[in-house]
C-alpha cells in the first residue's frame, strides 16, 4: 500500500481512537498490531454495506409487501422467525467446522456470497414466478440467507476479536451502526418518499442493488489481514456441536450472560407491536415512512455513543439499554392499559418507537462488545455459537407466547415484555465486568 494512503488511514483511525497511542494492542496477537487501523476501516466498510442490504430486504416491511403483492399473504408469518433464528439455531454446527480454521475470515466471505446468491433468487421468484410458487420462492431463498447470515455471526466476532483491540471493537460496532442509520435515513427517503406504490420490478431491482452490496462486502472482508490463530476440534462437527452445550453447565459467567440476552431479547420483540397499536389508531399512509425513519435515526444518532461506552464498560451499556427499554415498554403498556390504546396523538407511537430502537441499539452493542470481551481464542467462537443458537430457540419461543398473548392484548404483550427487561437489567447487574482491566 502507498505511504501517504497508509498515512492516511492511520491518522483517520488516531482521529477515531482518540488516544496518543492509536495503536494500544489489548488482547490481539503482537504482529496484528500494525494492521489494525487498516483492518479496521475494512470490517466498517463491510458491515455498513451489509446494513444497508438488510434495509433492503427488511422481512418487517418489503418482504413482507413482497408477498402480499406476489399474492401469498399467508406465508408473511414465517418470515421474520425464519430470518433471525434461521441464522442462529444451527450455529454450534457451523462453528465446529469453522474453529477448524485457523484463519476464519474466508467464512465471512463466503457468507456475505451466500446471501448475495439469496437475494438474487428473491429477485427471480418474484419476477418470474407468481402466487404462492414465488411466496415459497422467497421463503426458501431466505432459509439459505439466514444459513449463510450464520457463518457470518460466528466468523466476524472471532475476526474482530483478533484484528480489532479491546477498548475499539464497541466503537468500530457503534461507528457502523451510526454510519448504516444514517444512509438508510437518506435511501429510505431516495426510494420510498412520495413514490406510490412500487412496482414489482421496482422492487425486484431493490433486491438485486442489496445482492450487489453483499458482493462488494464480501470482497472488502476478503482484504482484511488477518493472522493465522487457535484451531480444534477435529472430530464430527455435530459431536463437537453437542459438546459444546456443556458450556452453559460448567461456565457459570457465561451461563449468566445467556440469560441475561434472553431476557433482553424484550428490546426486539416489543417494537412490532408498537406499530400495531400505532396503525389502530390511525390509518395514515405515510405513518410506516415515519417508523421506517424513527429507526434510522435511532441508530445513527445512538449507536456511536452506546460504542464509545461500551469500550469502558460494555456492562453498563447493557443496564441503561436494558432500563431504558423496560421504561419506555412499561410507560407505553399502562398509559395505553388506563386510557385506552387510542392515546389521541398520532405521534406518541413513533415517538415511543424511537425511544425503544435507541434502548434496543445500547442492548444490542453491550452485548456483542461483551462477548467478545469475555471470551479469548477458541472460547469466542464458541460462546458466540451457543448463544447464538440457544437465543434463536428462545426467540421462537418466546415469539410463540406473545403472539398468543396478543390474540387477547398486544397492550398486556408490552407490558410483559417490559417486566421481562426489567428484569433482564437486574440481571445484567449482577454480571462480572469485562472491559476494564
Amino acid at each position: 500500500m502507498p505511504a501517504n494512503k497508509q498515512d492516511t488511514i492511520d491518522q483517520l483511525y488516531s482521529l477515531i481512537a482518540n488516544e496518543e497511542d492509536a495503536r494500544v494492542c489489548k488482547d490481539i496477537p503482537e504482529e496484528a498490531c500494525r494492521e489494525v487501523p487498516r483492518n479496521f476501516f475494512l470490517i466498517l466498510a463491510s458491515n455498513v454495506l451489509t446494513k444497508l442490504g438488510d434495509l433492503l430486504i427488511s422481512p418487517k416491511t418489503v418482504l413482507a409487501w413482497l408477498m402480499s403483492a406476489v399474492g401469498a399473504p399467508a406465508l408473511v408469518a414465517w418470515l421474520v422467525p425464519i430470518r433471525e433464528s434461521g441464522s442462529m439455531v444451527p450455529q454450534m454446527v457451523i462453528a465446529a467446522w469453522v474453529r477448524r480454521k485457523a484463519v476464519r475470515k474466508w467464512f465471512w466471505t463466503l457468507g456475505s456470497f451466500g446471501q448475495a446468491v439469496s437475494v438474487a433468487a428473491m429477485a427471480a421468484s418474484v419476477w418470474f414466478l407468481e402466487g404462492y410458487a414465488a411466496g415459497g420462492g422467497i421463503v426458501a431463498a431466505l432459509i439459505v440467507f439466514s444459513l449463510a447470515r450464520g457463518f457470518c455471526s460466528v466468523s466476524m466476532k472471532d475476526v474482530q476479536g483478533k484484528c480489532i483491540p479491546k477498548t475499539r471493537r464497541g466503537r468500530l460496532s457503534g461507528l457502523a451502526t451510526t454510519i448504516g442509520g444514517t444512509a438508510t435515513v437518506i435511501m429510505t427517503a431516495l426510494l420510498f418518499w412520495d413514490r406510490g406504490d412500487p412496482t414489482l420490478a421496482f422492487y425486484t431491482a431493490l433486491l438485486l442493488l442489496a445482492a450487489v452490496l453483499w458482493v462488494i462486502a464480501g470482497f472488502l472482508f476478503a482484504n482484511v489481514e488477518e493472522y493465522a490463530g487457535e484451531t480444534g476440534g477435529g472430530g464430527n462437527a455435530l459431536t463437537e456441536a453437542i459438546h459444546s452445550l456443556s458450556l452453559l453447565r460448567d461456565d457459570a459467567p457465561f451461563r449468566h450472560f445467556v440469560i441475561t440476552r434472553a431476557l433482553l431479547l424484550c428490546s426486539a420483540l416489543a417494537s412490532p407491536y408498537f406499530v400495531v397499536l400505532a396503525q389502530k389508531e390511525s390509518d395514515i399512509g405515510w405513518m410506516l415512512g415515519v417508523f421506517l425513519l424513527a429507526s434510522s435515526l435511532a441508530s445513527s444518532l445512538s449507536a456511536s455513543f452506546w460504542g464509545w461506552a461500551a469500550d469502558t464498560s460494555s456492562r453498563r451499556v447493557m443496564i441503561r439499554g436494558a432500563a431504558m427499554a423496560s421504561f419506555v415498554c412499561l410507560a407505553v403498556g399502562i398509559t395505553a392499559l388506563i386510557v385506552g390504546t387510542d392515546i389521541g396523538s398520532v405521534w406518541f407511537y413513533p415517538v415511543a418507537f424511537f425511544a425503544l430502537s435507541i434502548a434496543h441499539a445500547g442492548v444490542r452493542l453491550g452485548r456483542k462488545t461483551y462477548l467478545v470481551d469475555m471470551a479469548g481464542g477458541n472460547k469466542r467462537t464458541d460462546y458466540t455459537a451457543v448463544s447464538n443458537t440457544v437465543i434463536g430457540v428462545l426467540l421462537l419461543v418466546t415469539g410463540g407466547l406473545t403472539a398468543a398473548i396478543s390474540v387477547f392484548s398486544e397492550v398486556a404483550v408490552i407490558i410483559v415484555l417490559g417486566l421481562m427487561g426489567l428484569a433482564g437489567m437486574f440481571s445484567a447487574i449482577r454480571l462480572k465486568e469485562v472491559t476494564e482491566d
